[in-house]
């Protein structure tokens, strides 16, 4: 008889739904792991998609701590038993996958693995992907495998809709890439469009100067005054321009992170203070941390753009089971209640779209001549 967790049918289908929710890739890899992983009743999980060098791209772990898989070192290599998954394309059931002639070995913090169940995910004759389990929980002599074929069936299963969601995911982030690409051009031409206007003006100008100098040296000052403003406008444009074309590295070094870095690239770009405070959040879905991303980059145009703010502060905290972002500053502020036209320049329908397309809300606290504070919270973290 099958030792299995009473899950039945209703875990399968919560599984096949869990997977088809998600657009990002790793969190589509995360819960292929974990629903594999529960439904089969097994101590370890992991999931491995390879790249093109004898490696693995993403290689994902479930039942393993993140200190006890820091400890573990690099992404292993594909080889071994992780090479026949990938390769052989046929699943691999074990009793002790220790005593399987490819098995080379693991490094010291690696946990102890007895029995094994593999198999490859496909997408037609491609392999995008192997999942492996190892220990099963269940009663069984030494030698034994606790996977049996009904778990080899299962999994099975549920690697077919693996690679539909993982494809689906595929799709979805090059369909973004196209996006953002596209929006890379715009701002590209738009950057062209406004810098060269200003670097036309400031030619004029300082021509219309260079003219004055000898016979009106007071028009002439005066002339040299709208070229300096020029050229600075020309920088800011500029500044403006590299943050937003800066491709925001989210998916490497995660939200706490890129904000810090943006904020110290923003800090020593302007002339005004902008500082950053981040604590104990929690890594959150791909959509809600790009809309964090994002609503701060809007809220720091704002107040370095058009508040002519001299200290702007950014915190990002958690409060009450949700993830606050907090975007403060010391500008000439606005009148919030009298801002529709406002509200379209400053952005301020953009940010509260992006809030509440994550479950989130937007608020904006202003007032002339005090700063503006500008909050966002989202469930989770």
């Amino acid at each position: 008889m099958s030792h299995r967790p009473p899950s039945g049918l209703a875990a399968v289908s919560a599984a096949l739904l869990a997977m088809s929710r998600h657009l990002e890739v790793r969190d589509v890899l995360k819960t292929i792991v974990a629903s594999a992983r529960e439904l089969l009743d097994a101590e370890y999980a992991a999931l491995g998609v390879p790249d093109d060098h004898g490696g693995f791209a993403q290689f994902v772990v479930d039942g393993v701590s993140d200190e006890q898989w820091k400890a573990i070192g690099p992404l292993p290599r594909q080889h071994g038993i992780l090479a026949a998954m990938l390769h052989g394309g046929k699943t691999e059931r074990l009793a002790d996958v220790r005593k399987d002639p490819r098995f080379e070995g693991w490094p010291s913090a690696h946990p102890d693995m007895s029995d094994f169940l593999g198999l490859p995910i496909r997408d037609g004759d491609e392999t995008i992907g192997a999942l492996f389990l190892a220990n099963k929980r269940c009663p069984k002599p030494e030698g034994v495998c606790g996977f049996n074929a009904e778990d080899e069936e299962l999994l099975s299963t549920l690697a077919q809709h693996a690679a539909i969601a993982l494809t689906n995911a595929r799709l979805y982030e090059r369909s973004r890439e196209l996006t953002i690409a596209e929006e890379r051009s715009r701002l590209a031409h738009e950057l062209h469009d406004a810098v060269s206007q200003k670097l036309f003006s400031l030619r004029l100008t300082a021509q219309a100067a260079a003219t004055l100098v000898d016979r009106d040296p007071v028009r002439a000052k005066g002339e040299l005054q709208q070229v300096a403003a020029l050229a600075a406008e020309a920088v800011d444009e500029l500044r403006a321009a590299v943050v937003e074309l800066r491709p925001a590295a989210l998916d490497e070094d995660g939200l706490v992170a890129t904000l810090r870095t943006q904020v110290q690239v923003l800090d020593r770009a302007h002339t005004a203070r902008v500082t950053f405070a981040g604590a104990g959040v929690r890594a959150l879905p791909a959509a809600h941390e790009e809309a964090l991303l994002r609503v701060t980059q809007e809220a720091l145009h704002n107040a370095l753009r058009h508040a002519d703010a001299g200290h702007v502060d950014v915190t990002l905290a958690r409060r009450d089971g949700a993830t606050v972002l907090r975007i403060t500053d010391d500008g000439r502020g606005f009148e919030p209640t009298a801002t529709r036209r406002a509200g379209r320049h400053l952005g301020l329908v953009s940010m509260r779209d992006r809030a509440s397309g994550v479950g989130g809300r937007l608020t904006v606290e202003s007032e002339p001549g005090k700063g503006t504070t500008i909050e966002m919270e989202i469930p989770g973290g």
